[in-house]
C-alpha cells in the first residue's frame, strides 16, 4: 500500500525560475515563465517564486544576467497580466537590494518577498523583513547553509527572530549535505525556540534526500515546502515540484499539468543546460561544503573525473589549505 504523507496546512512553493535561474544565468522566455504560471496555477501550487527583487545596480554582471534575476514591477505586470490563483513570490539578497525599488504590496504583482542571509546578517536581514512588512508583503527569513551554523550563532539569531514580524522561518540545506534525522533535529529546534513562527524547508538534491528531507518535514507540520519543476536548481537542484504534487495527500494538488510543463519546456531545457543528481554535486554534499568546486569541474574536461576530485578534496593539506 503507498501511504501518501498528509499535507494539512502545507504550501509549496515553487522555486524553478528562482533557483532554476542559477542554472542558466536567468534566461527564461516570457512564454516559459507563462507557461509556468498557467502549469502551477492549474495544479494547486500556492507560490510561485518568479525570480529575485535584488537591485541590478549593486550587483556586478547585471547586464549579462536575464529579467528574472532584478525583477521590474512594470515588467511583471506585462508577463502577468491577470493574476491566477497561485501567489508571486520574490527573493531579496542582503547587501544586494535598494529598499527604495520595492513598492507597497498594493502597487505590486508580489505577495511575499523572501529575505535570504547567512547567520551573521541576520540582524540585517530581519530589518529587511520590517520593511518589507511594513510596506504589506508576507515575509519569510531563510537562513542559508545552516549545516555550517555554530550552535551558539543559532540561539543568538533566535533570540531576535522571536522578536521579529517575520511570518516564516527557513531551514535552508544550502549545500545538500543534511539527513532526514538532521532536518527531524532541526525543526525540533526551530520549533522549540520560535513557537509563534511558520517554518519553512528549502533542500538541495546533492545525496539524493531533498524529497526525503521534505517529507521529514511534511510529518512534522513545516508549513512552506520549497521545490521546483523537474528539480531544475543551481548544481544539485531541489526537491522535484512533481513529486510532492503526486505524493502529497491534498485532494486540490493535480501532477498532470507539471507533467506537461516538463515535457513541453523541462526536457529540452535539460538537454542545453545541466543540474541534478552528478558525482561531483554528491561529493561536496557528503563534504558539507558549498557546490562551487563541482560546478567548476563540471565546466571543465576534467568533469567526470570523480575521483580525482574527491582526492583532491579529500587530501588533508588541500582541504586545510596549505
Amino acid at each position: 500500500m503507498n501511504a501518501k504523507a498528509s499535507a494539512t496546512g502545507c504550501q509549496i512553493v515553487d522555486c524553478t525560475i528562482r533557483d532554476g535561474g542559477l542554472v542558466n544565468n536567468w534566461d527564461f522566455s516570457v512564454e516559459f515563465v507563462q507557461d509556468l504560471y498557467s502549469s502551477l496555477n492549474e495544479a494547486g501550487v500556492e507560490y510561485m517564486e518568479i525570480g529575485y527583487k535584488n537591485s541590478p545596480k549593486l550587483l556586478k554582471g547585471a547586464d549579462s544576467a536575464g529579467p528574472w534575476r532584478f525583477l521590474d514591477d512594470d515588467f511583471l505586470r506585462k508577463v502577468i497580466p491577470q493574476k491566477l490563483d497561485t501567489k508571486l513570490s520574490a527573493l531579496v539578497d542582503i547587501g544586494r537590494v535598494d529598499e527604495n525599488d520595492i513598492l507597497p504590496r498594493e502597487e505590486s504583482l508580489l505577495d511575499l518577498i523572501r529575505v535570504a542571509c547567512y547567520i551573521q546578517d541576520v540582524d540585517k536581514a530581519l530589518a529587511l523583513v520590517e520593511l518589507f512588512h511594513e510596506r504589506g508583503y508576507e515575509t519569510t527569513l531563510n537562513i542559508m547553509a545552516l549545516s555550517n551554523v555554530m550552535e551558539h550563532q543559532l540561539l543568538e539569531a533566535f533570540k531576535e527572530i522571536a522578536k521579529s514580524k517575520v511570518d516564516t522561518v527557513y531551514i535552508v540545506d544550502s549545500y545538500g549535505s543534511l539527513t532526514p534525522a538532521d532536518f527531524s533535529l532541526l525543526i525540533d529546534k526551530f520549533r522549540k525556540y520560535l513557537p509563534k513562527k511558520r517554518l519553512g524547508v528549502h533542500t538541495h538534491n546533492n545525496m539524493q534526500l531533498a524529497f526525503a528531507n521534505t517529507l521529514i518535514a511534511v510529518d512534522k507540520g513545516v508549513e512552506l515546502l520549497d521545490a521546483s519543476v523537474y528539480g531544475m536548481g543551481r548544481a544539485a537542484g531541489n526537491c522535484p515540484t512533481e513529486l510532492l504534487l503526486a505524493n502529497l495527500k491534498n485532494p486540490k494538488y493535480n501532477v498532470r499539468p507539471a507533467l506537461d510543463m516538463i515535457d513541453k519546456h523541462m526536457i529540452p531545457l535539460r538537454e542545453k543546460e545541466e543540474w541534478g543528481y552528478i558525482i561531483p554535486y554528491m561529493v561536496t554534499g557528503m563534504l558539507d561544503e558549498h557546490p562551487r568546486s563541482a560546478m567548476a569541474l563540471r565546466s571543465t574536461a576534467d568533469k567526470d573525473k570523480s575521483v580525482d576530485f574527491y582526492d583532491k578534496l579529500t587530501t588533508p593539506e588541500v582541504a586545510h589549505g596549505n
